[in-house]
């Protein structure tokens, strides 16, 4: 393709895919607020039984997409990006509309398992990505696209609350519209980015399984030990939906009030970071300095978190947190450059799967970690402990990232 068309083909494509996840996202925001809920109606009332079923309806999604994100990465690199994202759009729509009318509990377990596995798409847009940027351009691209769910998660609950109070099903029905009109907008408007030279040949169920997708990162060097990068940070990041409500009620005395702010802040200083610095830090630091650059305002951010003394200094840290936002699109962007386009799917959706991984451990360990700090009433500096353990993985990821990376 001649280079003055191809340019702006490539943004077309961009924005394409950006208004395709941004909406997912915001289906997904709506119901955050109001799922709790609806399970404690269920419970009837009891709030210990709604928390465990929560934890189990969040484990439950993790499961099924740590299956299925491997897969439809295969069937993306087999059969093109647009159908399997058309098709996830389609399935989200139903399990919401499941979720919706459903009167019984083991419906609404069936809804949210179906979720995980339609929306492990997420991954294919990330080899979608790959698909339309040049190498040196994807750590930006990678950061609009978390510049999305930034945008979807700061101000979809808020709605989805509104929503929930009119009444506790209407999220669920809107957030199936906004699939349905998704599935519409990609058929006729999202172009395909995976050319049919560059398709596997064939669908193979031995190399689209988890651990044969795993293998992939193991038989890369480089790959393997950024795949590690990745984990580590997807599991320390779930420290905030964890712990972060209730370390704030117990640390600084806080109500849903000052939380609310405070989500608002984490959301909008991550659409800065993703959507206006990744790109301008890359190009100025380039994709490996950058990487690092990002792990060490992570750590520092998470130790600053936990020895915050006041909640205004919990918010004093926020901008430099913020700045870890750099380390995943970077990290993303050079393992892209490590695998064919014909890998590009099977790559996203093993880092699907490590990102589900993390998703399982990480309530356990979390909660676990900080209920040992409330039955010993440990208070002061101590009671951050829950983020001194994520700042430890991701200063050790920012080894790991400094050691397999000196060759970049």
């Amino acid at each position: 393709m001649d280079a003055s068309v191809a340019q702006p083909v490539r943004r077309a494509a961009l924005a394409f895919i950006f208004v395709t996840v941004l909406i997912d996202i915001l289906s997904f925001g709506l119901i955050i607020p109001v799922l709790p809920q609806l399970l404690k109606q269920f419970m009837g009332g009891d709030i210990g039984r709604a928390t465990a079923w929560h934890g189990l309806f969040a484990t439950g999604y993790m499961v099924m997409q740590f299956f299925s994100a491997p897969v439809q990465g295969a069937l993306s690199d087999r059969f093109g990006r647009r159908p399997v994202i058309l098709i996830s759009n389609l399935g989200l729509a139903l399990d919401f509309l499941i979720m919706a009318f459903a009167q019984t509990l083991p419906w609404l377990f069936i809804g949210r398992l179906l979720s995980g596995v339609t929306s492990a798409s997420f991954s294919t847009a990330n080899a979608y990505i790959a698909d339309v940027t040049p190498p040196e351009k994807r750590a930006a691209a990678f950061g609009k696209l978390g510049m999305a769910f930034g945008l979807g998660f700061t101000f979809a609950p808020v709605f989805g609350a509104w929503l929930g109070l009119i009444d506790i099903r209407m999220p669920f029905m809107v957030a199936a519209g906004l699939c349905l009109a998704n599935f519409c907008y990609g058929l006729f408007v999202l172009p395909e980015s995976l050319v049919p030279e560059n398709r596997s040949p064939q669908f193979e169920w031995k190399r689209a399984n988890p651990l044969a997708s795993l293998r992939l990162l193991r038989g890369h060097p480089e790959l393997f030990g950024l795949a590690s990068v990745v984990f580590l940070m997807g599991l320390a990041h779930l420290v905030y939906p964890m712990t972060f409500v209730l370390y704030a009620d117990y640390r600084f005395g806080w109500g849903l009030k000052m939380v609310g702010y405070t989500l608002l802040i984490v959301g909008v200083t991550t659409i800065i970071v993703q959507g206006g610095l990744v790109g301008r830090i890359v190009k100025k630091l380039g994709e490996r300095r950058a990487l690092m650059f990002g792990m060490g305002c992570g750590a520092l951010g998470f130790l600053c978190y936990g020895l915050a003394p006041t909640g205004y200094w919990f918010w004093a840290a926020m901008p430099l947190a913020a700045l870890w936002g750099v380390a995943n699109p970077s990290a993303q962007a050079i393992m892209t450059r490590h695998v064919s386009p014909q890998e590009q799917g099977r790559l996203q959706g093993a880092i699907g799967s490590l990102n589900s991984i993390a998703g399982i451990l990480a309530p356990a360990l979390f909660t676990q970690t900080f209920a040992a700090v409330v039955h010993a009433n440990l208070h002061g500096v101590l009671a951050g402990a829950t983020f001194y353990l994520a700042a430890t993985m991701v200063a050790l990821g920012g080894l790991v990232a400094w050691r397999v990376t000196r060759g970049e």
